[in-house]
């Protein structure tokens, strides 16, 4: 008989992983599924990345690496933090992994105790608060109201802090709300983690080149530099890049730190993908032209989905100031039935609805830790985003009974 060790109990599958799958299978039995799901750029990948991918291949980099990544990619990424955050990082302060997932986790688990606390701001990606749990420690999860921006205020970070308390998350822009945090609410934020030296700060910046508007890019060591050495800064090429099947993500911090997750990463995975590195070199320094075109067609997108949301009665979606999703509250449809008489209660059931009766995927705002929401990327074509909405309408139009308003959590 198979034993599961009990630590798996602790942790789900990854919601949006297993909304994927989903899609693809009932698209597997004939279903025109449109999904809206994906946490990935519809752009390919720029082509002097790729050729330099295959470069590599032909020069026979086709070896193990250092476990921490290549000395070619960590001088590429120091060049990245210093020209672009203004932040200096030598090569043993810096470590590269498979994916920034793998960076969390490998922080996570080289420094979180059975019971340590980690502050999770709600809306949070999902992997946040089961990365704690199976590090042993415990998710604390700080509602970060709508109204307020979906942002989290000093006040309640400095209520959310014990003794126990190691880690504070920060991704900004946010997934799944595209809330992006400002040079002075970082600052706000700093203030009060002056007073508990015990926490660490992990800011996860993979969104950090998709801002729109007026909208500025901020990191914690940048704003506040005496918290640097206390912080790790995570970072990708997965979506500024348009790479997200190469798996590379990247960290900055202590040297002590680095030095413990590149112990762990050396009895997991060993080094990250060798012409995936090499591919990771040229994204961070070569041309940058396809991250502002993307940008645009991303902006472009996002104004199109939002409109067309909040022109259905019941549904009220805010403009995400980053990210490549939208974020809409469906908490005045609670209440209503559809044909079959199912009453819509929750953000799951609203979202089993568009799937079951309009063949749309989305995520539950649940997943994210705010039930009264559902996610849609705009990730997609403007057709597929159009098509989405409508589908969006017309479930909503399948709805029967009162619209009860209510406030927003």
């Amino acid at each position: 008989m198979l034993h599961i060790a009990p630590r798996l109990n602790r942790i789900k599958p990854s919601p949006s992983s297993m909304a994927g799958q989903r899609a693809r299978e009932l698209r597997a039995t004939g279903r025109d599924i449109l999904s809206l799901t994906a946490g990935e750029p519809d752009f390919e990948t720029p082509a002097h990345i790729k050729e330099a991918a295959i470069r590599a291949m032909a020069a026979g980099q086709t070896r193990y690496t250092d476990v921490g990544g290549t000395p070619a990619l960590k001088e590429a990424i120091a060049g990245k933090f210093l020209g672009e955050n203004g932040l200096a990082y030598a090569s043993n302060e810096i470590i590269v992994g498979t994916g920034a997932k793998q960076v969390i986790f490998n922080a996570l688990m080289c420094t979180v105790a059975a019971g340590d606390e980690v502050i999770v701001p709600a809306p949070y990606w999902v992997s946040y608060p089961d990365i704690a749990l199976l590090a042993g420690g415990v998710p604390v999860c700080v509602d970060c109201p709508a109204a307020m921006g979906f942002k989290l205020q000093p006040a309640d970070l400095d209520r959310a802090i014990t003794g126990r308390t190691r880690w504070l998350m920060l991704n900004s822009p946010n997934n799944p709300s595209g809330a992006t945090y400002t040079r002075a609410e970082l600052a706000a934020l700093a203030e009060v983690l002056r007073r508990h030296p015990h926490v660490w700060i992990l800011t996860d910046d993979i969104y950090e080149h998709l801002i729109y508007g007026d909208a500025e890019f901020a990191t914690m060591a940048q704003v506040a530099p005496d918290l640097k050495d206390r912080t790790l800064t995570v970072n990708g090429v997965s979506k500024a890049y348009a790479m997200t099947g190469w798996r590379i993500g990247y960290g900055a911090g202590p040297s002590a730190l680095i030095k413990a997750m590149v112990k762990l990463q050396s009895q997991s995975t060993s080094g990250p993908n060798s012409i995936a590195q090499a591919a990771a070199v040229a994204a961070l320094t070569g041309p940058q032209e396809s991250i502002a075109a993307n940008r645009r067609e991303y902006a472009q997108r996002r104004d199109t989905v939002v409109a067309a949301l909040n022109a259905i009665d019941g549904i009220e979606c805010a403009v995400p100031d980053g990210a490549f999703y939208v974020f809409a509250s469906c908490s005045a449809l609670f209440g209503l039935r559809t044909p079959q008489g199912v009453a819509i209660q929750t953000c799951d059931d609203w979202v089993m609805h568009l799937l079951d009766a309009q063949n749309l995927a989305a995520l539950q705002g649940s997943a994210y830790g705010v039930p009264t929401h559902f996610r849609l990327s705009f990730a997609a074509s403007t057709e597929q985003l159009l098509e989405g909405c409508r589908r969006v309408a017309r479930g909503r139009d399948e709805l029967s009974g009162p619209v009860i308003h209510q406030e927003p959590q």
